[in-house]
């Protein structure tokens, strides 16, 4: 595992390379790289469903199968951030925190997810100006938007960059609480395994 932290800017120069060419991902070198590298291409995945989820001229089953797809990327991506914090957190064991260190809220993982859907959104909306089939009015509203998407980016890059040099100094640390998205756990979920589930099995003839 590399011992070095990336900065922000190393990330979303690295989420944009991903989106210019999905099909050849840049390299990653080790274990954290392939974290961020496997949250970035399920938000990608799930940014592709979401689009397709809201087609109005296809059958209700595809819509179903784009929705079963963004539930299992979207459980895929909040893996990839928990192993993102994991890895980060690892790095820093090491660290002694030091009197009064404080407890950030949002964990590097979160961060990261963030900057990645950022990055997304920047890539689309630069296409959206520059359409030739959409009126001047449509393009001038992204370039505002698209402005507006990069200094989001840029100030989240900096609060990343902030608390990885907090955590570093001792001065600042986060906890992983685990996301327990109990709609996907088949013990937690109530239609998995209660009435609901039984009633559908009865209708379908499975016991």
């Amino acid at each position: 595992m590399t011992s070095i932290l990336p900065r922000a800017a190393q990330v979303s120069a690295f989420h944009d390379a991903a989106l210019l060419d999905r099909r050849h991902e840049p390299p990653v070198p080790g274990p954290l790289w392939e974290s961020i590298a496997r949250n970035h291409r399920f938000n990608c995945q799930l940014w592709d469903e979401e689009d397709l989820a809201r087609r109005r001229d296809v059958p209700d089953a595809a819509i179903a199968a784009n929705k079963r797809a963004i539930d299992g990327f979207n459980q895929q991506r909040n893996d990839a951030t928990e192993s993102v914090d994991e890895l980060v957190l690892a790095v820093l064991s090491g660290v002694e925190r030091a009197p009064g260190c404080r407890l950030n809220s949002e964990t590097a993982g979160s961060m990261i997810d963030r900057l990645s859907i950022l990055s997304l959104k920047i890539h689309h909306m630069r296409i959206q100006t520059q359409r030739t089939d959409a009126g001047a009015a449509h393009v001038e509203r992204c370039r505002t938007k698209l402005t507006l998407l990069r200094e989001q980016r840029e100030d989240l890059q900096s609060c990343f960059d902030a608390l990885i040099d907090e955590c570093q100094a001792g001065r600042m640390y986060y906890k992983i609480y685990r996301q327990f998205k109990m709609y996907n756990d088949p013990a937690l979920n109530p239609h998995l395994y209660g009435a609901g589930a039984h009633r559908g099995s009865a209708e379908t003839g499975n016991s």
